[in-house]
């Protein structure tokens, strides 16, 4: 799971997973509240698990495209599913899920 964990991870491969190959402002974009920072710490982690491929064309400016690489785009399904089962379950059906499944967390269970 960390290889895909964390805030961010996941938005990335998705907008790689839907645009296949994109510069690094396009993805900033596409990303709202993505700080420049967190976007390359990101990046660089995803390419060094292979996940995501870093082409840089010799030119000036510089000019780099990222994309998924084989092994990142066989990630395709399960980030589909993760996709589709939080469309369903939603943000605030979940944390009452969670809550009643943590008898650690304090909360009363809510029956509905």
């Amino acid at each position: 799971m960390s290889l895909i964990g964390g805030r961010w991870k996941g938005e990335i491969l998705f907008q790689l997973m839907d645009h296949g190959m994109l510069r690094f402002a396009e993805m900033q974009r596409l990303i709202p509240g993505i700080s420049q920072k967190m976007l390359t710490r990101q990046l660089r982690a995803l390419e060094h698990d292979g996940l995501v491929r870093r082409l840089v064309y010799p030119q000036v400016p510089p000019k780099v495209e990222y994309s998924l690489t084989d092994t990142g785009r066989t990630l395709q399904p399960v980030l589909t599913a993760l996709r589709d089962w939080g469309k369903d379950h939603g943000a605030p059906r979940v944390g009452k899920i969670l809550s009643a499944e943590n008898p650690l967390s304090g909360e009363t269970p809510n029956p509905e």
